[in-house]
């Protein structure tokens, strides 16, 4: 029904908004030839990746608002115009945002599509890990749904190849650029090292039993990958949060939690805690409820940029499972 109603909006503004796109595609040429692009993001944590590329050549800005679920964003006819009269529209892709992509590219325009994570290749299941909420006839489902992880970005060693597809796309629509990109580019990927080194010895505090994940939707496998934690699963089985959990799932994921010894559930901002509430209280583990895997803070809050995302949600799990 979400993406439903998704889908509708967009058709909706494609279609009554067609002329005012190609005007203002005409707007974003402008603005190549004076130096400056106009670069649009899906997300904010994307949005400050890019702008850390850019530098202070121009600023880069997002679709999805601070604080937003993107799973769940509905674009809005402003929205489709603003992107359709962009330079570059830069993407997670792996289908996070497909539905919007395909918008954008049947609305006419010189929009160029940047798709971040170009050239990564999704997670492969740990040995064992439970296919999202629980096994059974769902599995192939639920594989599917691993095997088309979007999630990337939750391992800083990952985004060194957003900067570096980002670095390119901005080099080849502003030539005159490129030392400036390549160089910013460079210092953040060593930020993003560092970042990588910062994650590892704060989950070295925890003994290896302890480094067990259970989430509300399918979301931190790169994450767990990286710094050796087991996941046990998932209230939703799916890597979008629009999805409904069976009942069957949910009593194998309860199951799955009582035979880990598993301390957390963990539910990101926004997202309908209810499920992973009833779950906790049923189980006698803690939740928490607050992570911000999609979505920066306002420059006031706790995660204004990707790398303080990455170390609230890092301190908020290390600190669960302590």
């Amino acid at each position: 029904m979400r993406r439903s109603r998704r889908i509708a909006t967009l058709v909706a503004g494609v279609l009554l908004l067609v002329a005012a796109a190609a005007a203002g595609c005409g707007d974003g040429a402008d603005a190549t030839a004076g130096g400056s692009l106009e670069v649009i993001t899906s997300a904010t944590f994307l949005a400050d990746i890019a702008q850390n590329v850019a530098g202070d050549r121009f600023t880069v800005q997002a679709l999805v608002p601070p604080d937003a679920d993107l799973h769940a964003y509905e674009p809005t006819p402003h929205d489709v115009t603003d992107v359709t009269g962009a330079d570059l529209f830069i993407v997670n892709g792996a289908g996070l945002e497909q539905t919007l992509a395909d918008t954008v590219s049947g609305a006419g325009g010189d929009v160029r599509i940047v798709t971040a994570s170009a050239g990564l290749e999704p997670r492969t299941p740990q040995p064992g890990e439970p296919l999202a909420g629980g096994g059974g006839e769902d599995d192939a489902a639920d594989a599917a749904d691993l095997a088309a992880d979007p999630h990337f970005w939750l391992d800083p060693t990952l985004v060194e190849t957003y900067v570096e597809n980002i670095r390119a796309a901005f080099v080849e629509a502003d030539p005159e650029g490129a030392a400036t990109y390549a160089a910013n580019a460079d210092r953040y990927i060593e930020q993003l090292e560092q970042l990588d080194r910062w994650i590892r010895d704060q989950v070295d505090t925890l003994p290896a039993s302890d480094r067990k994940l259970v989430v509300n939707h399918v979301s931190h496998g790169y994450f767990a990958d990286r710094y050796g934690f087991a996941i046990v699963g998932a209230v939703i089985p799916s890597v979008s949060t629009g999805d409904t959990p069976t009942a069957r799932q949910l009593a194998d994921l309860t199951r799955a939690i009582r035979e880990s010894g598993a301390k957390a559930i963990f539910v990101e901002l926004d997202e309908n805690p209810q499920l992973a509430e009833q779950i906790a209280a049923e189980t006698g583990i803690a939740i928490v409820a607050d992570l911000r895997d999609h979505a920066l803070s306002g420059p006031d809050g706790e995660a204004p940029t990707y790398i303080d995302m990455m170390r609230f949600d890092t301190t908020r799990i290390v600190e669960a499972l302590r």
